[in-house]
């Protein structure tokens, strides 16, 4: 059956024109690699987005380094070692656990659409300037999550809205109130619904 397939899909590629048969070649990285995102980290990914191609490229490879391992060894419960990490490092009860919340589900394998990975969802880089060796595993992720939080709350005077706009849009785009980008705004009212609930 997998050879028919295989086979019917070569006839049509070269039925295509010299043009066509180009395109799909250039394209077919790009496919793959954001289904891929789609597909392992439980994800809406458009197929040729051309964005955060080297964050999404990253975060799998760290997915393929941390997926054996955790099937053996499994993983703590998210929001309890959430609860933990507000506890180390003195965030308002709740802030923690709604981030993750908002942000993965609590699923310790998600990856988003620009290649943020694990419960914190964490990119690539504040991975690397936290310290965070596997942003997929959940005790790692959100204790460097909740460290990164604790320093965008000092930053921005204690103010929780402020702090999570941080977290979704970078230190530098929050400068005295959430940015109106269309994103940001959004995810800092859930994270606040998610943090009164």
């Amino acid at each position: 059956m997998l050879w028919r397939v295989t086979k019917f899909i070569f006839r049509m590629f070269w039925k295509l024109s010299l043009w066509q048969q180009a395109g799909v070649v250039v394209c077919l990285p790009l496919v793959l690699l954001n289904t891929s995102v789609a597909f392992f980290g439980s994800s809406a990914v458009f197929p040729l987005s051309p964005f955060f191609v080297k964050e999404k490229f990253a975060a799998l490879k760290t997915y393929a380094k941390h997926r054996p391992l955790c099937i053996f060894t499994g993983h703590g419960d998210v929001l309890e070692l959430a609860t933990a990490a507000e506890k180390k490092y003195g965030l308002p009860r709740g802030l923690m656990r709604a981030i993750v919340e908002v942000e993965s589900g609590s699923r310790p394998h998600r990856i988003s659409y620009a290649g943020a990975m694990g419960p914190a969802q964490l990119m690539p880089g504040t991975a690397a300037m936290l310290g965070v060796k596997d942003p997929f595993d959940p005790e790692d992720a959100i204790d460097g999550g909740a460290k990164y939080l604790s320093q965008l709350l000092q930053r921005n005077g204690g103010r929780v809205d402020l702090a999570v706009a941080a977290y979704n849009a970078g230190p530098g785009a929050v400068n005295g109130s959430v940015p109106k980008n269309g994103e940001t705004e959004i995810y800092v009212a859930k994270v606040m619904r998610e943090l009164k609930r």
